[in-house]
């Protein structure tokens, strides 16, 4: 059987389809992959901020025609960048094993001092506000384009800092870039931040079930659930993060109102074997948005 898999673009979004492709054909030996790789919307337009131009949805919207059209079998994609809602043509069929889930600082090539007095290059609302949180008297800017593109900027003395996710770069085999990483009880990752997601028609799962990460679904539903409830999109500077230990899962939410300036982390845990239960992950995550949404009303 041959499979045609489809993919941005970016070295990024390329090196991430050929983690799934491999892991599909582990599992799979007889199965044949092909690798399609198109520009997006979200590629394309690099002189607005994602927020202004319709989210990080602009990032599926080729892919997701592609599947409709049959030029793609499957289409992978970064969990974090993907809608709250899953079409139900199209949905989510497997999850990887999380990468490093932290968001990490990185300074220009050959500097070890950070220079707080120059821009932070960042690219979402999420950050801002926990960065903002931690170093009140830091500039922050607004910076678009892939891994590369940023690293690019940030060498050539456009900005003093960037902030990135761990996981693309650790993808890269750019971990050496990394001069710290925030843990998540600094800056609470992005819902799914770390995971990939491999979509297409569900006659296609039992091909995809053996690399679909049961744990890290549950999670990843849990995560997206927090978010879907709070009415935040992937620009959203809603975030999430949960972690199974000891046999207990621990979902971590951020709720943020633009309207009011309302900022809170709160947490609401469950045994993880009611995570199985997908019902109970979907319920974890509106619970802790209730919680927190209550909060701010009781303040």
């Amino acid at each position: 059987m041959k499979l045609k898999v489809g993919s941005r673009m970016s070295r990024l979004a390329i090196r991430q389809a050929e983690l799934i492709i491999e892991e599909l054909q582990t599992v799979n030996p007889a199965l044949e992959c092909e690798l399609v790789t198109m520009k997006t919307t979200g590629d394309r337009i690099l002189n607005k901020t994602l927020d202004k131009i319709g989210g990080k949805g602009l990032f599926m919207k080729e892919l997701e025609a592609a599947l409709q059209e049959g030029k793609i079998d499957l289409a992978v994609h970064s969990l974090k960048d993907m809608p709250m809602e899953e079409t139900k043509e199209y949905p989510i069929l497997a999850f990887s094993e999380r990468e490093d889930p932290r968001d990490v600082l990185v300074l220009p090539k050959g500097v070890e001092k950070w220079d707080v007095k120059k821009p932070v290059g960042c690219s979402s609302l999420r950050r801002k506000i926990q960065l903002h949180a931690m170093y009140p008297e830091l500039e922050i800017t607004s910076i678009r384009g892939n891994v590369l593109t940023r690293l690019e900027k940030l060498d050539k003395g456009e900005f003093g800092a960037l902030v990135l996710a761990a996981a693309g770069l650790k993808r890269l085999g750019l971990e050496n870039r990394i001069s710290r990483y925030f843990e998540v009880t600094e800056i609470l990752p992005s819902a799914g931040q770390g995971v990939l997601a491999v979509q297409g028609k569900k006659s296609l799962k039992s091909i995809t079930d053996g690399i679909d990460h049961k744990e890290s679904r549950w999670i990843s539903v849990a995560e997206r659930s927090f978010v879907r409830r709070l009415n935040g999109g992937c620009s959203s500077p809603v975030a999430a993060y949960g972690e199974i230990r000891n046999g207990i899962c621990t979902l971590r939410g951020l709720y943020y109102n633009e309207g009011t300036g309302f900022f809170k982390v709160g947490q609401q845990s469950l045994p993880k074997e009611e995570m199985a239960d997908v019902q109970n992950a979907v319920r974890i995550g509106m619970d802790l948005a209730e919680k927190l949404k209550n909060e701010e009303t009781e303040k």
